[in-house]
């Protein structure tokens, strides 16, 4: 499968489960991309993407993909967690531990908050790499991080589990509750990456931002704007406000 972009037919569904993008971010097995399809089939939810640099859909992935091959067929393949989430309008990051400079949702809230959600917002759902989980960059790509709770020891869950959880409990969820309509729409996730961009040169115009505090404060700013799930009108605020920053 060559990398390809989102069609417009792509970002569309009929279904009620449609506006949520599962998205695995350089799985290490193949085996475990097929069982994630095997769970989104079994839960209603169609859309995945991954995040890898090579060709990365085999005979394994197939094998364990049972009776949902077409979910493998239609996936969409990055070279770039930017491109991935590029048309998502908000983007929740499961990670098994806390982050220092993240804000972290429990499961219930974050099943919750997306359900807040009408069906017209893209929401993509992140998984990391089996053994590191996702790095600080790949973060800075979601507006909420959550963490799936468990017992023991255990360091976290496999990815295809945490991917089976994630989506049952909206699965079960969606069948109790209706999503709100949203007066305002919210900014694709890379039209609120850049507004973060053009926000922090600005700050570093400034002189608040500098070789020493650069990766922290990036990563604060990146956390406080992206938890706003930022509109136009929000854009348009935050550039004026800080563009007018003193000398």
């Amino acid at each position: 499968m060559k990398p390809t972009m989102p069609s417009s037919e792509s970002i569309k569904s009929s279904s009620s489960e449609g506006n949520v993008i599962v998205v695995l971010v350089r799985p290490d097995h193949p085996e475990n991309i097929g069982l994630a399809a095997r769970a989104m089939k079994s839960t209603g939810f169609s859309r995945l993407r991954i995040v890898q640099k090579e060709e990365f859909i085999s005979e394994k992935a197939l094998k364990t993909a049972v009776h949902s091959m077409d979910i493998l067929k239609k996936a969409l393949v990055f070279k770039d967690i930017s491109d991935a989430v590029g048309d998502c309008h908000t983007v929740f990051a499961a990670t098994s531990k806390s982050r220092k400079n993240y804000s972290c949702f429990s499961f219930d809230e974050a099943i919750a908050k997306i359900l807040s959600y009408p069906s017209s917002v893209n929401i993509g759902l992140l998984f990391g790499n089996e053994r590191t989980g996702l790095t600080g960059d790949e973060l800075q790509h979601s507006n909420f991080r959550f963490t799936i709770p468990q017992a023991g020891r255990q360091p976290s869950y496999n990815l295809s589990f945490a991917v089976l959880l994630s989506l049952f409990s909206l699965f079960k969820s969606r069948e109790r509750k209706a999503s709100p309509n949203h007066k305002d729409e919210f900014l694709s996730s890379e039209d609120q990456r850049q507004t973060i961009i053009r926000i922090l040169e600005k700050v570093e115009e400034k002189g608040f931002i500098h070789d020493k505090n650069r990766e922290h404060m990036t990563e604060r700013i990146f956390e406080l704007f992206r938890r706003m799930n930022m509109t136009d009108k929000d854009r348009k605020l935050l550039l004026a406000l800080f563009s007018k920053l003193p000398e």
